[in-house]
């Protein structure tokens, strides 16, 4: 019997124990999507206790505890202390067998508070004593926490009207060890069925200082805003979309479509595509200009649960798998932008692992001269955050593509402790490669595979979206 979360935790064999100790564990993390706040980097935020930092926003918990039948009040509410709602957590939590989160939850405990223990209801007191006081100290502030973490670099999530000040004060404090840079994540310009847009609009317009009535109006409005993100060190934008459409329309439909969105009148569901549509376009052709990446998450089930959408908003775990085709769409709208050479780099992800085969295969059918896989599938995201789908996204990119091109892990999360999670792909990476040699499907050639567990674990996303951390010298273990 194999000891819980050893050093060789997931390592089934001896060349998976060899790649990862050896090459991919040394490896720094480049961070080129997740949701933490800049604020809290720029000043350095100090968390009073284990639950602010772990349970404050983080939905995948809080879906767990609503599933061992917890009172939303207990969850998300104020009914109780932080004290109660960690409680609750480390009641849930033993029982979790099989879930990521018990071992995320663990690899957070071990590599950050020096706890080799499990979290159970009996153990709470002594954890939540222990991460507290820990909490307390200079190592576990924030930028403590990304520098223990070996994070060179992270690409935050940005409103296209955001003064991106806190980026400014980051990129003029010599004491943060971190690169911080903006991604645009233009949403709620996309959402023109949303009650929130007309009121977005005239954001958008006051920021810019551009008059807002046509599509063309529009498009230089938002040029503007990509000039002051492209100065800002911004090379990827992001998109949450529900699906990719292909719905062609005349400047003049698209006119009066935003006219009537603009006056708070919704859209019908052919109007959403044709606007949403000529919107992308004219995105991936501005990120085609300016050398940025594109990534598109889609194939989300949005707020399933209206009634507790209505009590709580967005993002607080109401969201499910779609079942859907859009591969013919998604083609079409690659192909539209292939045709005139203004296709960026692009990266995909869709929510249903079903989808695995047809994104690396669509992938492949339109990949660049000079640029290793310029059309990626992108990592195993948000409910396929788990050992089998990150296995199962690898095997796919394999399956239909050159697997040592692929740009690897990112967090995509709120919390500044999930940075385990790179761990976590990492091994989960090396025990895969190490299994394909021990089958004898590949040579036991570890140079070369070591190169390759490198170039995923970080040098092959600095090359694609161009940082340059590595001829910058920023390889150093040691922040």
């Amino acid at each position: 019997m194999k000891p819980f979360l050893s050093e060789d935790f997931l390592l089934s064999n001896d060349t998976a124990k060899t790649l990862y100790h050896q090459y991919a564990e040394k490896m720094p993390i480049l961070d080129y999507h997740c949701h933490i706040n800049p604020q809290e980097i720029a000043e350095n935020r100090q968390f009073d206790n284990i639950t602010q930092v772990w349970l404050g926003g983080d939905h995948y918990k809080w879906r767990l505890m609503r599933a061992n039948g917890i009172p939303e009040e207990e969850i998300t509410g104020t009914a109780c202390s932080d004290r109660e709602k960690f409680q609750h957590f480390a009641e849930v939590l033993p029982k979790a067998i099989g879930n990521p989160l018990y071992h995320w939850t663990h690899l957070e405990l071990k590599r950050y508070f020096s706890y080799t223990g499990t979290l159970s209801p009996e153990t709470a007191e002594e954890v939540w004593n222990l991460c507290n006081r820990k909490l307390q100290t200079s190592a576990l502030r924030v930028r403590g926490i990304l520098q223990q973490s070996h994070v060179k670099l992270v690409c935050t999530t940005d409103d296209p009207i955001d003064s991106l000040v806190w980026h400014q004060k980051i990129r003029e404090d010599d004491t943060c060890g971190v690169k911080v840079l903006p991604a645009w994540r233009p949403d709620k310009i996309l959402k023109i069925n949303q009650a929130e847009f007309a009121p977005y609009l005239q954001q958008l317009a006051a920021v810019s200082e551009t008059s807002i009535a046509t599509m063309p109006e529009l498009f230089r409005a938002l040029q503007k805003r990509l000039d002051f993100f492209n100065q800002m060190g911004c090379r990827t934008a992001d998109h949450g979309i529900d699906t990719v459409p292909y719905a062609p329309a005349e400047e003049s439909e698209l006119n009066r479509i935003l006219l009537k969105a603009a006056r708070g009148n919704t859209p019908d569901k052919a109007e959403t595509e044709k606007y949403l549509y000529a919107m992308l376009l004219f995105l991936g052709r501005e990120y085609a200009k300016r050398g940025w990446v594109m990534q598109i998450h889609y194939g989300a089930l949005r707020n399933a649960n209206s009634a507790m959408f209505q009590k709580l908003g967005a993002d607080t775990g109401y969201d499910s798998i779609a079942v859907q085709d859009c591969s013919a769409q998604l083609a079409g709208f690659l192909d539209v932008l292939e045709r005139t050479k203004e296709l960026p780099k692009t990266i995909l992800y869709a929510l249903n692992p079903g989808d695995n085969a047809m994104l690396d295969s669509l992938a492949g059918s339109f990949q660049g001269s000079g640029i290793q896989n310029k059309i990626q599938h992108g990592a195993a995201w948000w409910f396929n955050d788990t050992k089998s789908g990150m296995e199962a996204q690898l095997k796919s990119f394999a399956n239909f593509s050159v697997l040592g091109n692929f740009i690897g892990m990112l967090t995509d999360s709120r919390s500044f402790l999930s940075y385990t999670r790179h761990e976590y792909f990492r091994r989960i990476l090396c025990n895969l490669l190490g299994t394909w040699v021990e089958n004898g499907e590949y040579p036991a050639d570890i140079q070369t595979l070591g190169k390759l567990a490198e170039n995923i674990a970080f040098y092959n996303a600095d090359r694609y979206f161009g940082f340059g951390l590595a001829e910058q010298g920023e390889l150093s273990h040691e922040n």
